[in-house]
């Protein structure tokens, strides 16, 4: 396919972006072109929008930026037998080189050498983009285009919660991001007697309880630490899934788990931060596992899985709705915490 395309491209070492044409991708012959549908704002893309000092490190504009999306294939290279023109599909935003140690055990999730759509190369804030066909998920044609946006950052919710056992045990998100929230009721799902929701903001604290949290704590107004005490008979939790990233609530989740515990590490410190190992990681036994991506593909078949049974439902989740001519406004709201997950349509 030649021509031109609407693209929102991340133009220069500075905050903002700018919509422009650019050319729509010519696919490789291993490559599919995927005419995207809807597209969600994740906060990776803040980061790069407001050009932070993690962005300042690691990308480089001018370049298409967005990685949550969904759409329908509209071309295919002439070596791709597994996916045809008609596809409904989201896709792996970790491309990875397969030929590494960490890809041939099997955990190519953690490739010494991946390369992520919208970061490391050109993203899907546009009207098409080109993946891998390697990379495609393919929907059920009834999965609607907005929740198969963010069936991504659902994989990262997934392969956060069941890194572990759930079953009958006591759970803390520690961060309601959106992320943080759908992880409310992947654990549910798996089994989870109680999941207690933790942050600051009031407005995501609420979408957590609609999505299922048992508990919720206003971090500011009560301590977590005496609180998760509380609902579990001075035990501790047997599992936190931290989505924050911060240092404070960092130290929390190792003080509020229970001896033998487990904690699950998503959320992204941008300084190192001081831990108590002698206590509260040593003497009490813990286990702590950082995660990164989804593992390919076992947590994408985990989340299309919970997204059909009805297990899990997504729609409380999405509250906002912006064409991409809008995106100035979608990423201010983005900025402001008042939201759950904001979708991109970009059809003209």
């Amino acid at each position: 396919m030649r021509g031109h395309m609407q693209a929102l491209v991340k133009h220069d070492r500075a905050e903002g972006a700018i919509l422009k044409h650019v050319p729509v991708p010519e696919i490789q012959t291993d490559e599919v072109l995927i005419q995207v549908k809807a597209t969600s704002i994740c906060g990776t893309d803040v980061h790069i929008y407001t050009w932070d000092d993690w962005a300042a490190s690691r990308v480089t504009p001018p370049y298409v930026f967005g990685h949550e999306f969904s759409g329908m294939v509209v071309e295919v290279g002439e070596n791709v037998n597994s996916i045809r023109v008609g596809d409904h599909v989201s896709a792996e935003t970790h491309i990875v080189c397969g030929y590494c140690a960490t890809c041939r055990r099997g955990d190519a999730h953690i490739c010494l050498n991946t390369e992520i759509i919208g970061v490391d190369r050109d993203g899907c804030f546009a009207e098409y983009v080109a993946l891998p066909a390697r990379n495609v998920w393919k929907n059920d044609p009834e999965l609607p285009f907005e929740t198969a946006s963010i069936m991504e950052p659902m994989g990262n919710a997934v392969h956060t919660a069941l890194s572990g056992d759930l079953v009958g045990r006591t759970v803390a998100v520690m961060g309601c991001g959106p992320i943080g929230i759908m992880a409310v009721p992947i654990a549910k799902a798996a089994g989870a007697a109680k999941v207690i929701a933790i942050d600051l903001n009031p407005y995501r604290l609420q979408l957590a309880e609609k999505m299922g949290a048992t508990h919720v704590i206003h971090a500011k107004k009560d301590d977590p630490i005496s609180q998760t005490h509380s609902f579990t008979k001075g035990q501790g939790v047997d599992v936190v899934l931290e989505m924050s990233g911060h240092p404070v609530a960092i130290d929390q989740s190792l003080k509020m788990l229970t001896h033998g515990g487990r904690i699950s590490m998503l959320g992204l410190p941008t300084t190192p931060v001081p831990v108590d190992i002698t206590n509260d990681i040593v003497f009490k036994g813990i286990t702590i596992q950082g995660i990164t991506g989804r593992r390919m593909f076992e947590t994408w078949q985990q989340t299309a899985g919970l997204l059909e049974s009805g297990q899990v439902d997504l729609k409380e989740l999405i509250t906002h709705r912006f064409h991409i001519t809008e995106y100035e406004e979608a990423f201010e709201l983005m900025k402001s915490g008042n939201c759950g997950k904001i979708v991109f349509d970009i059809e003209k």
